[in-house]
């Protein structure tokens, strides 16, 4: 297999932060990380020039990006394209989401990833399906059309994958019996509550029964309140459940994300909820859940003023976090890539720099621009560009509390 070291860099591998250290790389997996002066000789060398190097990110929510939405045309091509865009902003693992949709398509997007995950086992991870079993009372931009209680059937369809086919369900939880839950959890599939109007009861009990996560919080989900603390309170008390946050400056404001990162610590990771203007400019507007969805300032805005998703890059949300939240970069870069894939059991191969774990890196330099990536051991220049480009602090008037995709009210 081919060899190649990565030297002269700052390596991230999400337990320390090792300067003027080599990454050692063999076909698709990590060999070492080893101080620069330790090199073995022998292996090709490539000269980072001080660029840090960080496992590379994983998005567990990702509708579209490069101007496709993957609830549009639900094919290869579509993940081809993702994928590649992604790999510009450091993200070489995914879930394409599919949103609240008909059965048949459905099927369609299991069957398209189970697949292309024979060629493709670690960019794409799976399936994750946002809906369509959310509360209607919180269902935001999803399609009413679409929006049903649990089925039993399809249940056991969604659960006949597993989690290679399916790797991450978003439901209502106080919609779904203990029943319903038990059957996803048992066949490896992790169960997220979003879109939900529960009470704080009924979020503890579904955590109890195996919901491991929640989807994009604060947005679409009962608030925390001081004689009623909701699904947000109920996910800051339960010890083992983990949260996806959208760091955009629109969907969440910054003091909310430092506080469920001060009460959370590792349960919180890093989503983009990504639309298709995300990591292009040639998107002006683009149809979510039957409605068209403008992109206007850095905001995706259907015509009644309600977000739908974001057009934000995983680089773009480490640098949110880092200048605007406070968060130290390398927990930022852990947000990104350690805890989403401990979040869907994965972190055994993935979101580390380490022995045995894939090749998957995302380098950047001390502005946060992406300089570099290796995608399973393939290293591809980048031309660096800016990571932030929305980078002043929204004021609290400028957060629209009505949401798309991600939040609701």
């Amino acid at each position: 297999m081919a060899t190649l070291a990565l030297t002269n860099a700052i390596v991230y591998t999400s337990q320390q932060v090792l300067p003027h250290h080599a990454v050692l790389i063999e076909g698709t997996t990590v060999v070492d990380v080893v101080p620069c002066k330790a090199l073995p000789q022998g292996w090709p060398e490539l000269d980072m020039a001080g660029a840090a190097i960080a496992p590379g990110f994983v998005d567990l929510q990702l509708n579209g990006c490069g101007g496709v939405m993957f609830n549009d045309v639900i094919t290869a091509d579509t993940l081809d394209q993702m994928h590649r865009t992604n790999l510009k902003s450091g993200t070489t693992s995914f879930l394409p989401t599919l949103i609240t949709t008909s059965d048949e398509d459905m099927q369609a997007a299991i069957a398209l990833v189970q697949h292309y995950r024979r060629a493709h086992p670690d960019s794409v991870l799976g399936l994750h399906l946002e809906g369509p079993y959310l509360n209607p009372q919180r269902k935001g931009i999803h399609n009413e059309r679409y929006v049903r209680s649990p089925d039993p059937a399809m249940l056991q369809t969604i659960a006949s994958a597993g989690c290679e086919g399916v790797r991450l369900v978003t439901l209502a939880a106080e919609l779904a019996t203990p029943d319903d839950l038990h059957r996803l959890t048992t066949a490896g599939i992790t169960v997220s509550t979003g879109h939900t109007h529960a009470t704080y009861e009924a979020a503890i009990a579904a955590f109890d029964q195996g919901v491991s996560m929640a989807t994009h919080l604060f947005n679409a989900m009962t608030p925390w309140q001081g004689r009623s603390p909701g699904v947000v309170g109920a996910v800051f008390h339960h010890p083992r459940v983990a949260a996806g946050i959208i760091a955009d400056g629109h969907h969440v404001h910054p003091a909310s994300i430092a506080l469920a990162k001060q009460i959370m610590g590792d349960r919180l990771f890093l989503v983009t909820d990504a639309t298709p203007p995300a990591g292009t400019t040639d998107v002006d507007s683009f149809i979510i859940g039957g409605q068209e969805v403008f992109y206007r300032n850095g905001r995706c805005l259907s015509a009644e003023g309600t977000l739908g998703g974001s057009a934000l890059t995983m680089i773009e949300a480490i640098a949110y976090c880092v200048q605007q939240v406070g968060i130290p970069l390398d927990e930022a870069l852990r947000m990104a890539s350690t805890y989403p894939a401990r979040a869907i059991g994965l972190d055994q191969r993935l979101g580390a720099i380490a022995p045995g774990y894939v090749a998957n890196l995302a380098i950047f330099n001390s502005t946060l621009q992406m300089v570099g990536l290796c995608d399973r051991g393939v290293y591809t220049p980048l031309t660096p560009q800016s990571p932030y480009p929305q980078s002043p602090r929204p004021q609290p008037s400028n957060l629209n509390e009505s949401t798309g995709i991600g939040p609701s009210r």
